[in-house]
């Protein structure tokens, strides 16, 4: 191991993941799959449909075990649910109750995890200052839009002050404007709440646009075909990040490396070129 992997915040060490494992159906989704993220850092992961995206996701989640292999975080081996993580799901209208108010969807796994009550009141109040919904609190998820929704999942997933914000392809559902939106404001609450976030997506211009760096994964069975350093400046904007031909050189190079990927099934890299 690394002095950089040492201090890593996040560590995904030769995770492989066998469906059926040891029967005739047997079915290498991932193959090994290592990497690091420090803390703050955000990184987006992005590959072709069926690359074992949302697999890995679970899997460094503690949702679902590996076959071989480990996730570390601070250290200690994740072998189920953390506090530690949180994790942002696609479909964000089956993850909230409808019954429930705005702040008591967000309140709810503060309760059962035991925080005192003046402490989940402050938690709520800062996770609805986070996303802009101060406004909305005593509303229902029903009474929202679905990016206003979306935004109560991830004031959720912030009032747990977790040290890594798991996301998958978080904003698939909502159209182009409310993407662009909730695009800025996950960078907002990156740097307002100095988390790690891993960021799936299946979009290259948003894994560009909000990252620091980009994983991109090979065909299944899934290697980390390339990390690609994402030198853009720290203050991005949707027109004037988005029109740099700096922006257009990245986009290029991770499109090239995602359409290399669609006939990759692990083992080869495509040198990048940027």
């Amino acid at each position: 191991m690394t002095a950089d992997a040492a201090q890593a915040r996040l560590s995904v060490r030769n995770v492989r993941k066998i469906y059926g494992h040891g029967t005739a159906k047997e079915f290498e989704a991932v193959r090994s799959l290592d990497f690091d993220l420090r803390a703050g850092e955000l990184a987006c992961l992005v590959g072709p449909s069926g690359s074992g995206k949302t697999t890995l996701l679970k899997i460094i989640a503690g949702l679902m075990p590996p076959t071989s292999g480990e996730v570390v975080l601070d250290g200690a081996r994740v072998n189920g649910p953390t506090k530690g993580m949180a994790v942002v799901f696609q479909e964000y209208g089956r993850s909230l109750f409808p019954w429930f108010t705005v702040e008591d969807n967000i309140e709810l796994p503060l309760k059962t995890s035991g925080v005192k009550k003046a402490e989940r009141a402050a938690r709520v109040d800062d996770a609805l200052a986070s996303v802009g919904l101060e406004h909305a609190r005593k509303q229902y998820p029903w009474q929202l839009s679905g990016g206003m929704q979306q935004r109560v999942a991830i004031a959720r997933a912030v009032a747990s002050h977790p040290d890594v914000m798991l996301m998958d392809e978080p904003f698939a559902a909502v159209d182009a404007q409310t993407r662009a939106e909730l695009e800025d404001l996950v960078r907002t609450v990156w740097k307002r709440h100095n988390m790690t976030i891993l960021f799936v997506t299946h979009d290259i211009d948003e894994s560009v646009y909000l990252g620091e760096r980009v994983l991109v994964l090979s065909s299944s069975p899934t290697i980390v075909q390339e990390d690609l350093t994402i030198d853009l400046p720290a203050e991005r904007d949707q027109l004037e990040t988005r029109s740099s031909k700096r922006f257009a050189e990245l986009r290029h190079e991770v499109y090239e490396q995602v359409q290399f990927a669609k006939t990759n099934t692990g083992g080869a890299r495509k040198p990048a070129t940027v």
